[in-house]
């Protein structure tokens, strides 16, 4: 079976009914998002603690120290003094037996629930006990979350903390600290300190923290972008790169910078009809806070200004896959043909 054609369960799905009280007999994580893993776990066995009196009952194991038939009995075992019993047996990969599990895994016990982890990807899903496992819908994929996916993470986390949280506001979250998950659990949990016992994660308690999640954020390029400050930037476009985790930071950058001169177009089509700010801010995907400085910006692009922008983004991006330039070669080309616009032509948009 093609690996692009396995119909795996996302590990978000594993998640949810951990915190739903919800549990299955046997979980394979794989994958190779060991945060998402780890943080699985962790919900896990806050989730199941209710169910287990007796630490006899939960156990962590490793695969190279195990084999099937020790697993099978210890999760055929009735509960100590428990509900439930719950084995983790990680480095699931190493252990050397572990097709003799197919037939446990066809008929698990209804007392113990088995948690696998394996590190990376499954090579072969038409071997035991990976068949077993996928066609009892146990298998979990452990990916690295992007786009909409982080987004609804990041909303279920919040909501799991007792608060909430728009999904505008994600995304403007997101969009300041950027997509590693390490970091935005570290900043969560700093705006959760710095809201208190407010229940809403706003719009302006986000940009209030954006300062302590990170030196410079993708809206300070834009608003650079947006005023023509060639120097700030430059200078905040660099500390982008040396600052942001991510292995495609230049790839994001240049999506963002894309996103942001599609919006002001549009800007340009919504002044033309007497948009108000708000209604014009939802309709390009940004706060009305910021709205004003995307009419500030599409007067000083304009049409020609903005195709050349286009242009220079397209550049950047076949750049990128094409040649070997560094990020910041690419980054220095593409500010320095965004900024030659001479374009005077069309009126002014009101502010």
């Amino acid at each position: 079976m093609a690996k692009s054609k396995v119909p795996l369960s996302p590990l978000l799905d594993a998640i949810k009914g951990f915190r739903q009280k919800k549990f299955l007999p046997i979980y394979l994580f794989s994958g190779e998002d060991e945060f998402g893993i780890e943080e699985a776990l962790k919900i896990a066995d806050e989730s199941i603690s209710s169910l287990i009196s007796s630490d006899f009952d939960k156990e962590v194991l490793y695969g190279d120290e195990q084999n099937a038939n020790s697993i099978i009995n210890n999760a055929s075992t009735f509960p100590f003094a428990s509900e439930k019993k719950l084995i983790i047996i990680k480095e699931f990969d190493k252990l050397r037996d572990k097709k003799l599990l197919s037939p446990y895994i066809n008929s698990p016990a209804d007392f113990s629930i088995l948690i696998l982890i394996q590190s990376g990807a499954i090579e072969n899903y038409n071997t035991e006990p990976y068949k077993s496992l996928l066609q009892n819908k146990f298998i979990f994929d452990a990916k690295d979350l992007k786009g909409k996916y982080l987004i609804e993470w990041l909303i279920s986390t919040v909501h799991s903390n007792g608060k909430e949280i728009t999904n505008e506001n994600a995304q403007n979250l997101i969009d300041i600290v950027g997509e590693n998950r390490d970091l935005v659990a570290a900043q969560l949990e700093k705006i959760f300190n710095y809201i208190g016992n407010n229940k809403e994660i706003t719009f302006e308690s986000v940009k209030s923290m954006s300062s302590l999640l990170k030196e410079y954020s993708i809206f300070d390029l834009q608003n650079a972008i947006g005023k023509k400050n060639k120097k700030e930037a430059l200078k905040v476009g660099f500390n982008l790169l040396e600052k942001t985790t991510e292995s495609n930071k230049i790839i994001s950058i240049i999506a963002m910078l894309t996103k942001y001169f599609t919006q002001l177009m549009r800007v340009k089509e919504l002044a033309e009809i007497n948009t108000t700010a708000e209604e014009g801010a939802r309709i390009i995907g940004t706060h009305s806070f910021y709205y004003p400085d995307y009419i500030k910006a599409s007067n000083l692009y304009r049409e020609k200004g903005l195709y050349r922008a286009a242009q220079a983004l397209l550049k950047a991006d076949l750049a990128v896959k094409t040649t070997a330039l560094d990020d910041k070669t690419i980054l220095t080309t593409l500010l320095a043909e965004i900024f030659v616009t001479a374009d005077r032509d069309l009126p002014l948009l009101p502010v």
